[in-house]
Formats: structure tokens, sequence, C-alpha cells
């Protein structure tokens, strides 16, 4: 892949929400989301980040200093999450100061104001993007395609599922474990967890415009996947319950996510009024090994059963 002034890239990973995934799959050298573990011990990350940073950054980063991902040439961090957006920063200046190797750090900016200035400042993050990673029109017109067809192939597969379905929303969890939670009291669990939302390429792009670059940025604009997104949450709840069909809700809110819980009263009116259960979790444990297990199996085989 040629990449002008750079050095040619033989593999890249990325971290974080609203990122150009078709620009990505266009390197044809991406690896996908790296990956964490949050129940590790993170003895050398442990030196370099605060206690408000998410649990899941102490594991990317102590991978980082570990030289465990060497093998990467650059990891590409979205600036629509603060946790990556932060440790984005916080490698960077490691980096400058000799303590940490590994690949190069670069940012994505996501801008998302509904105005021209905002949109015609996507476009440039696109291109900026696609001209360091060395992806031309072709290529990206070409990434577009194939990821519309993943798009599609996820679309056919989803869909509600027959029996008790609980709906787990508020902040992904970073794994599965709440999943397993909400299966074990004998129910089917729905939602996303933070690898699945960050992985997912949302809606179509459209083809054959032209500008890729421009169609692109118009997708990621649009979209309604992080934070930082101007949109109705209440009603994409309504909507998200409604689509898997869910019987009960979990809303579980991690102690560091401080945007997302000001939603929470428009959430939990919503599902009142729509007659679904919800039992709220605010300002839990990542690990969730602060009884949250009990809890959510209280509540499916009580109240919500």
């Amino acid at each position: 892949m040629a990449a002008g002034p750079f050095r040619t890239m033989t593999m890249i990973a990325s971290l974080g929400p609203d990122l150009p995934q078709d620009l990505l799959a266009a390197t044809g050298v991406h690896a996908g989301l790296l990956p964490w573990d949050i129940d590790r011990e993170t003895p050398a990350a442990d030196r370099w980040l605060e206690s408000k940073f998410p649990r899941w950054t102490y594991s990317v980063l102590q991978d980082w200093l570990d030289g465990r991902l060497d093998h990467l040439d650059a990891v590409v961090f979205s600036r629509a999450d603060d946790g990556a957006q932060r440790l984005y920063y916080y490698i960077s200046e490691l980096r400058r100061l000799g303590e940490v190797g590994g690949p190069e750090p670069l940012i994505f900016d996501v801008a998302k104001i509904g105005r021209a200035s905002s949109a015609q400042h996507m476009v440039a993050s696109v291109r900026k993007l696609a001209d360091r990673l060395g992806v031309g029109e072709i290529a990206l017109e070409r990434g577009i395609a194939e990821t519309n067809v993943r798009r599609a192939n996820a679309t056919a597969a989803a869909g509600a599922q027959p029996g008790r379905v609980c709906l787990i929303a508020g902040t992904p969890p970073p794994d599965r474990r709440l999943h397993g939670m909400v299966e074990r009291a004998g129910w089917i669990a729905a939602g996303e967890t933070l690898g699945d939302a960050w992985a997912d390429p949302g809606p179509p792009v459209e083809e054959g415009t032209g500008d890729p670059f421009a169609a692109l940025a118009r997708q990621l604009h649009a979209r309604r996947a992080d934070v930082r997104a101007f949109f109705d949450r209440a009603q994409a709840l309504e909507a998200q319950a409604d689509e898997c069909g869910a019987l009960a809700a979990v809303l579980w809110f991690a102690e560091e996510d401080d945007a997302r819980v000001w939603h929470l009263p428009a959430q939990r009116d919503v599902l009142a009024r729509i007659d679904i259960p919800a039992l709220i979790l605010t300002r839990r444990d990542w690990r969730a090994n602060d009884g949250v297990e009990a809890e959510i199996a209280a509540f499916l085989q009580g109240g919500a059963a």
C-alpha cells in the first residue's frame, strides 16, 4: 500500500467509535479493533493513568508498554470517545518522552454539529486519514462496496429473538459478562458490548457518487453511535427495545461515564411509558464485581418476570 512520503504500512488497528470503517477496510491491512482484558493486572499502566480512565484503557496501555502491539504500524484512535481520545494523547506523550515505542498513534477527528462547517470538517478528516494511510479514490470506492455487503448481511441476521428478551443499555459494557448474567437468570440478552458498538460500520454509504470521501463523510456526520452525536436517546432506546422485542431492560452505567447518564431520566420515562420494567444501575464497576449479578437475577426472576 503506497503511503506518499510515509513508509508502507503492513498492519493497522483501531480504537473508538465513529471511525471510517470503509476507509480502514480499503487499506487491506486493518486488523480490527484493539482487544482488552479488564480483569488483567496492569502495573505499568497504573503508573500513568488516573483512576477516572475507563478500565479498558489500562489493558490497552499495558499491552502497548509490554510490546504486545509492536507488530502494528499504526493505531487509529477516535476523538468521539473521551477515553480513546485521552489515551491517544497519553500514548503520544509517552512516545515523545521515549517511555514507549510500538505503533504510531493516529487520531481521527469527528465533527457532529448539524451545520455545513461541521460536515466540511468531517470531509477534511476523512481525506487526511486517507492520505496518511495511502488510500485513494478507487480503493475507497471498493472499500465502501465491500463494507456495504457486510452491512447488508448484518441487517439480514438482526431482529427480535423468540423468548424473554432483556435489553442491556446505558454504557456499552466492555464484554459479554452482563449478558451472561442475564442468560443465567433464564432470559435472552440483547444489546451491544463496547466492542460491538465500535466495530459497527453503521448505515450504508452511497456508492458511485464520484467522491467517495465526501460520501463516507456524510454517513459519519449523520451517525448516532457515540456520546457526542446529537439525537433523542430516549427515542432511540424505545426503537431498540422494539426491534429486539425486549420485555425488560437493564440500564447499566459505568462509574466513569459522566455523559450518557444525563439521558437516564428520559430513558427511564420512555421505558415506563411503553411498560417495560427497568433495572437502573448507575456508577458501576467495569469489572461487574460489585454485586450486580445478584441484582440482575433478583430483578429478572422477580419484578420483571
